[in-house]
């Protein structure tokens, strides 16, 4: 019997050959090399509206004025009284030894209660209003620096000034009335300080030089 030649073996190789990829062709089987798909890459995810607006500022706190009120003390040496008169966010106040040494100074009180009052030959006063009840800080006058408290005070109790003409002198006089009824005073005649007289508390009555005189509440 005779063996098939080799012509008729690669014959039957190649139409064994067509026959796969017609198959291939009509099934849509993929072949190894055609398996891969690349991938497209993920979109970004979008902000939401709420994440991207800017949040809103906070508005800032409308000025509040410290309450109208009046505080007097003494300065922790016992060297001197202080009064603060407080009115609409403005305040006075009024450093006073009693016999030749005395200042007035004015500032504004900041929201948080800080006072920084100033005055003529560089004096100062920094002080703290703690709940409407008390100032606490320190004076600087004359080159001295003194810490004080001055609690609020009740009338009588407070700052007092009375300022007028009297024998062609001029007179400035400062009075602070403490709780106890205690007075401490300048009275100036022309620039030269002295130890003031008493001043009537229920009236602000007070007799200079022979003169009667009405000492009336200091305010800003």
């Amino acid at each position: 019997m005779k063996r098939p030649g080799p012509l008729l073996t690669l014959l039957a190789g190649l139409v064994l050959g067509l026959f796969l990829l017609t198959l291939n062709a009509t099934t849509g089987t993929k072949t190894a090399s055609s398996s891969y798909e690349e991938k497209s890459p993920s979109p970004a995810p979008a902000r939401s509206a709420a994440s991207t607006a800017p949040s809103p500022a906070t508005p800032s706190p409308s000025r509040v004025p410290a309450a109208a009120a009046d505080y007097a003390g003494r300065t922790d040496d016992d060297a001197a009284a202080v009064a603060v008169s407080v009115r609409d966010g403005k305040a006075i106040a009024y450093y006073c030894d009693g016999h030749t040494e005395e200042s007035w100074l004015k500032g504004d009180v900041e929201d948080d209660g800080t006072l920084r009052l100033t005055g003529e030959h560089g004096a100062k006063l920094d002080g703290t209003l703690e709940d409407g009840k008390r100032i606490d800080g320190t004076v600087e006058v004359g080159g001295g620096r003194h810490a004080f408290s001055a609690d609020r005070a009740a009338k009588p109790s407070g700052l007092w000034r009375a300022t007028a003409t009297v024998r062609s002198a001029k007179i400035d006089g400062g009075w602070i009335v403490l709780k106890d009824g205690t007075q401490v005073g300048i009275l100036t005649r022309d620039g030269k300080p002295s130890p003031a007289p008493r001043i009537d508390p229920e009236t602000g009555a007070v007799t200079v030089d022979g003169q009667q005189l009405t000492a009336r509440p200091a305010t800003p």
